[in-house]
């Protein structure tokens, strides 16, 4: 009995220092990871991209930096404005969710709020080269109304006092310059160009759409990214000025429906014909990318399509589905690795096929829906960060019914890419 006591107190103190090694191994593999692996943003930082545009005086002959007061002579351009998705790029919900869910992290700021005015702290560095502890110092230059603005005027044009734009013979009541930039990409390339980090393993980068769009056949014929998102206006660019070939400043994108739609062809058919009561018909939905320069969902990886198939019984009940996704698909902890990814490049294709028994009185309902966040991201993100639940996360882009005992289809497209 004693000798049983004796090894048991002998044991304890191997079982302690046992615990003790395997409590520090974990905290030094957590410790590793969360310097040396992990990243607080899903994105990698150009150097061209980690100091926002420098604190900016108001040039002769304005009142201030904001867009209102560019207003005063570029009305129309204004008006535009204040409809895009850029004048809400601080105030969006989707952004002040999941900038809350990244701990409201100083390098978001540099795209939704680029100019230092709009930023109440300037960031010179960040210490040992981390992302997470930046070098700040208080902006005494800081305006809270000018960030609300998002990507406003100044934030593309204003430059050391001087106004500049895509015109030589400017006559204006302000300093003014040119700067051939505003007709090319380079314009865009300062946002729309995020390359991956360490340990992010992406098939070109979480919103590359500028690099989709440099290197497809859009770009080798000479469009833009102003040609489809800035469309081309005969007006004075202010007012009582002369006629200008300018481009109204409506930058619609992936929150637009139309602009989705101007983008993407979907067309339903029945390659074997006609047929009749009892047959196998083989139903094709074809999605075509024809009006788009890049691929098709772009930016944010969390953007994707749907497509459902289903057969509706005489009833209205759902009989048989088949549901298909186009996007991408990743891990994203403990590392980012992209597993998948099905996206439509420019002037390319995705078919997609349903078989069905043709019975009188059943229907195929066919429907395609563009998804701005996956359904898991917004229950995440409204139940943590805030994000109003009435936010709209989807849309419709095509919807059609075929009576499958009519014995022939009715063609559809969804748009005119």
């Amino acid at each position: 009995m004693w000798r049983k006591r004796r090894l048991s107190r002998n044991k304890r103190p191997r079982t302690l220092r046992s615990a003790v090694i395997v409590a520090l191994v974990l905290a030094t593999g957590a410790w590793v990871y969360a310097e040396f692996i992990y990243q607080p943003v899903i994105f990698g930082l150009r150097d061209d991209f980690v100091h926002a545009v420098p604190n900016q005086q108001v040039p002769e002959g304005l009142t201030s930096l904001s867009a209102e007061s560019c207003g005063q002579c570029h009305r129309e351009i204004y008006e535009e404005w204040r409809t895009s998705i850029h004048s809400q790029a601080h105030v969006d919900p989707y952004y002040q969710a999941y900038w809350k869910k990244d701990k409201n992290i100083w390098i978001c700021q540099n795209c939704h709020t680029p100019l230092q005015n709009q930023q109440p702290l300037i960031v010179s560095g960040m210490k040992n080269g981390k992302i997470q502890h930046p070098i700040t110092t208080p902006n005494p230059e800081y305006d809270p109304e000018l960030q609300q603005e998002g990507i406003t005027c100044a934030a593309c044009h204003v430059r050391d006092g001087v106004i500049y734009g895509p015109y030589a013979d400017s006559d204006a009541p302000h300093p003014t310059g040119y700067d051939p930039k505003y007709r090319t990409t380079e314009i865009c390339y300062w946002c729309h160009q995020v390359p991956s980090g360490p340990f992010q393993f992406y098939n070109g980068g979480p919103c590359a759409t500028f690099l989709e769009f440099e290197g497809g056949p859009y770009a080798k014929r000479g469009y833009t990214c102003q040609s489809c998102h800035m469309p081309a206006a005969q007006r004075p660019a202010a007012e009582g000025g002369p006629m200008r070939d300018t481009r109204r400043h409506l930058w619609r994108g992936g929150h637009f429906p139309e602009m989705i739609k101007q983008a993407l062809q979907v067309r339903l058919t029945n390659p074997g014909g006609d047929w009749q009561t009892g047959d196998k018909v083989d139903f094709q939905l074809r999605m075509t990318n024809g009006g788009a320069g890049h691929k098709i969902p772009t930016g944010d990886p969390d953007r994707h399509f749907t497509i459902l198939f289903e057969e509706i019984g005489p009833d209205g009940e759902v009989v048989a589905s088949k549901k298909h996704q186009i996007g991408r698909w990743l891990i994203w902890k403990p590392i980012i690795i992209e597993l998948y990814e099905n996206r439509i490049p420019p002037l390319e294709h995705r078919d997609y096929h349903y078989k069905v028994a043709a019975k009188p009185g059943h229907t195929l309902k066919v429907t395609v829906k563009y998804h701005i966040v996956t359904k898991r991201a917004k229950r995440m993100l409204i139940k943590k960060f805030d994000l109003p639940a009435a936010v709209v996360d989807h849309f419709v882009l095509f919807e059609q019914e075929v009576d499958l005992g009519a014995g022939s289809i009715q063609q559809m497209s969804a748009a005119g890419a």
